[in-house]
């Protein structure tokens, strides 16, 4: 495969109040797009991306491009400006800035949707600066998803030698039990099994299943979810040749001599999977969109409000999103 050949990667900014600028800043410093050998394309508003930088003692070295449009574009740090809405407050979002989050998000979307861009790389955003514009607005995942027009999409964490998928995402733990259907578990496997061939490059990928309850039900004493809905769809995707296994007991299921047997674990909820993953890499871990039909990778943490405007913030999460979408551009390109 020809580097050369290679489309960019685009990079939103996220939240401008948050540390998101300075993200971009820290990256336009290092040679990850030389080292990757394609370009890289950060989207937000460039005299705030200049000034945040210049306040941080940040050197970045960016080329401004006008458009993504019949661009040649070298393997190095590129920005394309998006205007902000109104000025920006270091540290204190404001609502009518949630326009232009969306803009990047949009924007960096539509580009990969359209073929001009391999993959998207999202920064933190501020959720409650942007429901007041966008009402019901949940997150990066779901949002992208109506813009793509999936109706299912799966969460999934890569971190510490591990990849933690959530049949369940932002929803209160109350209502866990009953959004978890045979329907909806089905469609969440299939999607892993799916994505984790086509960018892991498994042929047959192993998946290691929770349980939803304490030990796994206890055979129906602390819950029957998983004699009802888990273990009768793990057994339908044995019979159809894939290799699933559980449900296991969450309490146990994270350890080395189960893990280093699987390629993912599929978690029941938000709560369930994550402490242990992030235990493990937070920081540097990456948070992957499954079931879309681009490729979104995203930082592990939010928008650090008090670190904004300095450069004390660890960037490792944003670099290894962007190697990460880089890594499952790749794969996608070798399997067609």
């Amino acid at each position: 495969m020809n580097k050369s050949d290679l489309r960019p990667i685009l990079i939103t900014s996220g939240e401008p109040a948050g540390i998101g600028p300075e993200l971009c800043a820290l990256l336009a410093e290092t040679d990850l797009a030389a080292r990757l050998g394609r370009p890289l394309v950060v989207l937000g508003d460039i005299p705030l991306l200049t000034q945040r930088a210049k306040s941080a003692g940040m050197l970045p070295t960016w080329t401004q491009i006008g458009s993504l449009s019949n661009i040649e574009l070298t393997p190095t740090c590129h920005v394309l400006h998006r205007a902000l809405n109104v000025a920006c407050v270091t540290g204190k979002p404001n609502p009518e800035n949630a326009g232009y989050v969306l803009d990047l998000l949009n924007t960096a979307c539509d580009a990969s949707l359209n073929g001009l861009a391999a993959a998207m790389v999202t920064g933190p955003i501020q959720k409650s600066a942007i429901s007041p514009h966008w009402p019901g607005f949940i997150g990066h995942t779901e949002y992208l998803a109506q813009r793509c027009g999936q109706n299912d999409v799966v969460m999934m964490l890569v971190g510490g030698h591990m990849k933690v998928a959530l049949a369940t995402t932002h929803i209160p733990l109350a209502k866990v039990s009953a959004a978890i259907t045979q329907d909806s578990l089905t469609r969440t496997l299939q999607i892993m099994l799916k994505d984790l061939s086509t960018y892991w490059g498994k042929p047959k990928p192993v998946v290691l299943v929770a349980g939803l309850n304490p030990h796994a039900g206890e055979s129906g004493d602390l819950g029957v979810e998983e004699i009802n809905t888990i273990s009768p769809v793990i057994q339908a995707l044995q019979a159809q040749g894939h290799d699933v296994r559980g449900p296991f007991p969450a309490d146990t299921l994270f350890q080395p001599k189960y893990l280093e047997q699987c390629d993912a674990v599929l978690a029941m909820y938000h709560d369930q999977g994550l402490p242990v993953l992030k235990h493990a890499s937070f920081g540097q871990g990456v948070n992957i969109s499954l079931g879309l039909p681009i490729v979104r990778t995203s930082v592990d943490h939010g928008t650090a409000l008090d670190l904004a405007g300095t450069r004390n913030m660890d960037p490792s999460s944003l670099f290894e999103a962007i190697e990460c979408a880089h890594h499952m551009d790749l794969c996608r390109r070798n399997a067609q």
